[in-house]
């Protein structure tokens, strides 16, 4: 279970990585359908790599553990705490809480399906190529889903038609439906990630932005495309799982429609998640695995390989069945007889009381100190506490397991082999990558008022249901006679308003050129950073083989004691 929390929660955080990679660096660009697969491929790999696992072994010694840290001298008693019915079953509980939103939003999908189902119901298609038209009575925004294109015919004269038809056209060729069912899916699945439903609005609006540009290569007057896009603004109804004509802002379509090419170098920015992507696979998706050497079965006593006289040699010995009042009489006898403090903590037992986890940290006075710590669900090997008196009077002290117990280490000031080895001082640093340099948002300010009003501009008339109901046709005709001569009203304000937003924009541009300049002075020394930073890297693995190597036979020489 917590392995599928742990997934759900990497998943979570690559899509985030990818929407904000697209939020500022490439949201602006004009680069639409490569951001459609950039998008796309974000919610794939986000689901993908959290599988992909790289493991790497080290090899460790069987005979030996030596940590040098600091710790506490007292004793660390495990006290049982008792725990409430919702902290024992938090994982039902949050499974449950999860399983219960999904199956709602699961609901919601199925219900759009049946209200897209309930408008093409009933109603004339017209084959023509590749596309099944449906036109409609209802008052009902056009929309597109897959090879069906939805719309109200009587409701837009025929330029407005023909736009309309030409933008959902380029919806259906290039199957952005798929792109809609997708983000709705993940919108599901990832319900708890907030970023999961701005990802699902990004891309829905790049597609419309897709559907713009394509759409403006086949009509020749744009100015009546902008203001078909006006006038469809004024529409209310529409079904949630369809690609609809004016899903976008108004704002940002006509911005965008309007905006220059952006430059081929700006390509790059595409390359800068990688980095952010490796340092995910390196910090995360890393699996290290400690493996002993073959070594002969292990038998449950301990027993001591030393030349010493064995009535100078000590070993306290810990097996899976000792129990809390002998490891309290261990903390004393250490004490008592040999000046060492000993704590045993984090001790975890299984259901027949044997020890699975412990941690034991010793502390002499002269401030040497060693932990060992081991957990797990079996029950833990035996292992000992060996103390040795030595002929000058000093003691010589060691966590010691295995088969065969070698001549421990001391802990005196002296001990050259204890000073000669510590993982953290001797591990090689891995080299830290750069930084790279943020690249320049596009100028942001308020866009030129409008005189155009948009809550009085007139709302288009209802179409008769009864097309043979002469009066009402007559009178729908004049009403629509009307209304275009109010709609001419709104013409010389957008012309001038178009060249207004001309002018700013092309300020901004300026602006936006000469950032993007000094951006690429500022990748150039990236690269070189870039470069120099593969050196290290190269340096480090030299030095890392080095250390496997030296590791190696620190351990051959231990085990040959």
């Amino acid at each position: 279970m917590e392995a599928i929390f742990i997934y759900i929660l990497k998943t979570s955080g690559l899509i985030t990585l990818f929407y904000l990679a697209y939020y500022f660096l490439l949201r602006k660009e004009t680069f639409f359908n490569s951001n459609r697969w950039f998008l796309l491929s974000g919610l794939i790999t986000s689901i993908v790599l959290p599988l992909v696992v790289y493991t790497k072994i080290v090899w460790v010694a069987p005979v030996r553990t030596n940590f040098t840290l600091p710790i506490n001298n007292n004793v660390i008693q495990t006290i049982p705490v008792e725990q409430s019915w919702f902290d024992t079953h938090l994982n039902l509980c949050l499974v449950l809480l999860y399983v219960s939103i999904i199956s709602i939003l699961l609901l919601k999908f199925a219900f759009d399906f049946y209200s897209l189902k309930r408008v093409i119901k009933g109603q004339t298609i017209q084959n023509q190529s590749d596309f099944k038209f449906v036109d409609v009575s209802e008052n009902i925004a056009p929309f597109s889903f897959f090879s069906y294109i939805v719309y109200n015919s009587s409701l837009y004269n025929s330029t407005e038609l023909e736009n309309i038809l030409e933008h959902e056209k380029i919806h259906s060729e290039q199957n952005h439906t798929t792109d809609v069912l997708i983000s709705r899916i993940f919108c599901i699945v990832f319900w708890f990630n907030p970023i999961v439903w701005l990802y699902k609005k990004a891309i829905m609006q790049n597609l419309e932005f897709i559907a713009d540009v394509e759409a403006l290569k086949k009509i020749a007057d744009k100015k009546a495309y902008q203001y078909t896009l006006l006038k469809i603004t004024t529409h209310e109804n529409c079904v949630a799982i369809t690609n609809h004509f004016y899903q976008s802002l108004i704002k940002k379509r006509i911005v965008m429609l309007n905006k220059n090419q952006s430059k081929k170098k700006n390509y790059l920015k595409y390359a800068l998640i990688l980095p952010a992507l490796g340092a995910f696979v390196f910090l995360f998706q890393v699996k290290v695995i400690a493996q002993e050497k073959e070594q002969k079965e292990v038998k449950e006593d301990i027993i001591v390989n030393t030349k010493s006289d064995p009535k100078n040699v000590f070993v306290y010995k810990i097996k899976k069945n000792t129990t809390d009042k002998e490891l309290d009489e261990i903390v004393q006898k250490l004490k008592t007889n040999h000046e060492v403090i000993i704590a045993f903590s984090d001790i975890t037992r299984n259901s027949t009381n044997e020890l699975t986890g412990i941690r034991v940290d010793i502390k002499r006075k002269n401030g040497k100190s060693q932990i060992m710590q081991t957990s797990g669900n079996e029950a833990i090997k035996p292992f000992g506490v060996v103390i040795i008196k030595n002929e000058d009077g000093t003691e010589s002290i060691n966590l010691q397991t295995g088969k065969d117990i070698h001549q421990p280490v001391t802990m005196s000031e002296s001990s050259e082999e204890d000073e000669s080895y510590n993982t953290n001082e001797d591990f090689p640093i891995p080299p830290t990558p750069p930084t790279p340099p943020d690249t320049p948002e596009f100028p942001e300010g308020p866009m030129p008022v409008a005189n155009i009003d948009m809550s009085k501009m007139p709302k288009p008339p209802v179409h008769p249901k009864d097309i043979n109901d002469a009066k009402a046709m007559q009178k729908f005709n004049k009403e629509m006679a009307e209304f275009n001569k109010k709609m001419e009203a709104f013409k010389p304000n957008m012309s001038a308003y178009e060249k207004e937003v001309e002018a700013v924009m092309a300020k901004r541009e300026a602006i936006y050129e000469k950032e993007m300049a000094k951006f690429d002075i500022e990748m150039k020394e990236f690269d070189l950073e870039m470069k120099q930073f593969d050196l290290d890297m190269k340096k480090f693995n030299v030095e890392m083989a080095k250390f496997d190597k030296d590791m190696r036979k620190f351990q051959k020489e231990s085990k040959s004691k």
